[in-house]
């Protein structure tokens, strides 16, 4: 690079003998070593690194600013329950660690709630798809229990498993023969009394057509014993085709398409959208996000299937799930908002608070104040 540093031109004495000194090092000859040549190169890398900042910064903050923008307003009139919701159990239900007066407690905590199904962990499936009894010994006992201490409510068999997707430990659901026996497991736990199965496959990436294929059978199976079929859903994508963009930088893209989930929601009789782990910082843009996602639900769910939205019953703080953002009443006003703006008069609607072990009195008194009686 030329020297641009001004250069004094004035002549100059003739240079007088000077006593011998000792040798000093001579000049590097590398330009690189030139004070000035460091210096431009140093605020070269702090304007390099500043351009690359904002370029990710600036879509980020930008972002932020929409879904805070999404979450002002005032919810409709009537945006309120339908006396459809529905909540995840834990397996101590099942499996022996809960008896009579845990159901009878829990019974009264929901009894002026319009909670109406109960999505209660019966599986986790083994890999091949198939459900050793031994895992829900006391389902039979709880599910007449719920009959009786709290008629009208629903108790399907919560299912799930992990998918090969991201990892070599898993379900493959590309195999016939994988599929289905989680098609027997389901009739399995209908025949031991359950109204329903409720499926949670993760990580489940967008497009999956053999999901869609064991939908399909699944639903012949439930509707021949006048039961339920509904499933945990992804979050969908908050820009178009996000989840192919994060799909060349990771294993997870995270969301499904707003097609994709329309494609699921007209295969089943609920869809429940798990509306939290979202990486929101702000109470404010959680719950935008979540206004967001309730709007691109319901703009896809036919009236026909019963669309629920994600409560976070539970508290961590870590990137993907900020407790202090991820409040049920930021995601109740969410709801509301979405729900106004979409389609307030939506009939098969309601929130899913999820889970029961880890709910806090806080949870329970803000899905009330929010959602119950507001």
């Amino acid at each position: 690079m030329e020297d641009t540093e001004p250069r004094n031109t004035e002549p100059t004495a003739e240079p007088t003998a000077e006593p011998t000194a000792e040798p000093t090092a001579e000049p590097s000859a590398d330009p690189a070593a030139h004070p000035t040549t460091k210096k431009r190169r140093l605020r070269r890398t702090r304007r390099t690194v500043l351009a690359v900042l904002l370029v990710l910064i600036l879509p980020l903050l930008t972002a932020g600013a929409a879904l805070r923008v999404n979450y002002m307003g005032d919810p409709a009139d009537g945006t309120y329950t339908r006396n459809r919701d529905a909540m995840w159990l834990g397996h101590a239900w099942v499996d022996g660690r809960k008896d009579d007066a845990d159901l009878a407690a829990f019974a009264r905590r929901i009894e002026s709630t319009g909670i109406r199904d109960l999505y209660v962990h019966t599986g986790p499936l083994e890999h091949d798809g198939t459900l050793p009894e031994s895992r829900y010994p006391k389902a039979r006992r709880l599910i007449d229990a719920v009959h009786r201490e709290l008629p009208g409510v629903r108790v399907q068999a919560f299912l799930g498993d992990v998918l090969v997707t991201e990892g070599p430990d898993g379900m493959h659901l590309d195999r016939a023969d994988t599929r289905a026996a989680v098609v027997d497991s389901a009739r399995q736990v209908l025949d031991a009394g359950y109204d329903g199965v409720h499926l949670d496959l993760e990580p489940l990436h967008s497009g999956d057509r053999n999901y869609l294929s064991l939908l399909d059978d699944l639903r012949a199976v439930t509707r021949a014993k006048d039961a339920q079929l509904s499933v945990a859903a992804h979050q969908i994508d908050p820009l178009p085709a996000l989840h192919s963009v994060f799909g060349v930088f990771t294993e997870n893209p995270k969301w499904w398409s707003q097609e994709f989930f329309g494609e699921v929601a007209r295969r089943v009789d609920q869809i429940a959208v798990m509306t939290y782990d979202t990486a929101q910082p702000l109470e404010g843009t959680y719950g935008g996000y979540v206004a967001q996602q309730t709007s691109l639900a319901l703009e896809v769910t036919p009236p026909t299937t019963h669309l629920l939205m994600g409560l976070p019953f539970y508290y961590e703080s870590n990137f993907d799930h900020w407790g202090h953002a991820e409040t049920v009443e930021a995601a109740v006003r969410g709801v509301r908002l979405g729900l106004s703006r979409t389609d307030a008069d939506r009939k098969l609607f309601g929130v899913a608070p999820y889970i029961d072990f880890a709910a806090t009195e806080t949870n329970w008194d803000e899905y009330r104040e929010g959602w119950v009686n507001p």
